[in-house]
């Protein structure tokens, strides 16, 4: 009977072939046309999977896993998820250095999935041996039979994304794409996204999204890495303090900046106006959009596309709580979530 069994394997098999969404509300009175890359249907959620299967799978082609074998990364915690996730099915394990910055959500994650987790400060110096770095680099040299993924100067990264992504939103466009708007952190999204859409067509314009505190923007436009460029700030998974080689520069035509209150806030917005639970990069990415909508970057014949990169439920104890946005000085009287809940007195009124 179980040859008429219509299943899929395992988990691993559904990374991919997300779907294309068209915006509505959000995008109200916009010009053009826009749509979502909805990467939250992958199984981990995340477009972390994509790299975290490719890279694996292209160690064990080459022998350099074996059963038992340790899997170390640097994580802000969507690449250690699905690192995780792609360990436990495989049978390898998972060492994730994580930053503080992360959200606790995410932490948990990580561990229910079986990962062994070191949190790293988040406001040091990427040479600091405190750094998630430096930490995820002293693991791999002291644990025998590791593999390092080093997915900020792997080239797989962005490949992972050249053989999938990229290919999947220009054949849902049917090739009508006129600008990818994707946030930046290790680049291999948007760069991977960007070297196939340019081989179809050279005039699709690429948009990166950048933080303030980052120094990616700067170093896009200048090629001069600027330390004066950089201080904290809270969106998880965007910018950067160092540049990655799976980056590619060239392949970018633009980069935003945008903050971390107006990021939150779009995320809230897309939530409460599309149905989409989506996380702080992808409120990131549309609020460049918005950005771009004010300046007139858009015309009547544009199709923009813009990578949702992670669900939402990763952030309920920051973007999405209200304690956490008032901590922040962010509060959202529009998107309230506490305004939607009633509580209803527990002591019985009968006498």
């Amino acid at each position: 009977m179980s040859e008429n069994v219509n299943s899929y394997q395992n988990i691993l098999q559904l990374i991919g072939n997300t779907p294309l969404i068209k915006l509505n509300s959000i995008v109200e009175g916009y010009t053009g046309q826009y749509f979502a890359k909805f990467e939250a249907f992958n199984p981990g959620h995340s477009n972390k999977d994509r790299i975290a299967l490719h890279i694996i799978e292209e160690a064990e082609r080459k022998g350099i896993l074996s059963p038992g074998s340790t899997i170390i990364e640097t994580t802000s915690g969507n690449t250690g998820f699905s690192l995780a996730m792609v360990s436990l099915i495989k049978g390898y394990n998972c060492i994730l250095a994580v930053s503080s910055k992360s959200s606790q959500d995410k932490i948990n994650m990580l561990s229910a999935m079986g990962a062994q987790v070191h949190i790293c400060p988040a406001n040091v110096a990427a040479d600091d041996p405190r750094s998630y770095y430096e930490v995820a680099k002293r693991l791999h040299n002291e644990i025998k039979e590791s593999v390092y993924i080093n997915q900020y100067f792997n080239e797989l990264n962005v490949d992972a994304h050249y053989r999938s992504t990229g290919p999947e939103i220009w054949n849902q466009t049917k090739g009508k794409i006129t600008h990818l708007v994707a946030s930046s952190g290790t680049g291999g999204t948007i760069s991977g996204c960007a070297k196939y859409l340019k081989e179809q067509n050279p005039n699709i314009q690429i948009i990166g999204v950048d933080a303030y505190g980052s120094v990616l923007k700067k170093y896009h436009e200048t090629q001069e890495l600027d330390p004066t460029e950089i201080y904290p700030y809270r969106i998880e998974g965007l910018g950067k303090n160092l540049i990655p080689s799976a980056t590619h520069f060239e392949l970018i035509d633009l980069f935003v900046k945008v903050t971390d209150e107006e990021s939150a806030h779009t995320a809230r917005s897309v939530t409460r106006s599309e149905g989409m639970f989506v996380g702080y990069t992808s409120g990131a990415a549309m609020q460049a959009v918005h950005q771009l909508e004010e300046e007139g970057y858009f015309d009547k014949n544009s199709h923009v596309v813009i990578v949702f990169p992670d669900h939402g439920s990763r952030y309920m104890s920051k973007i999405y709580s209200d304690k956490w946005m008032s901590e922040q000085g962010f509060f959202d009287s529009v998107n309230d979530v506490q305004q939607n809940i009633t509580f209803i007195k527990e002591t019985s009124s009968k006498k």
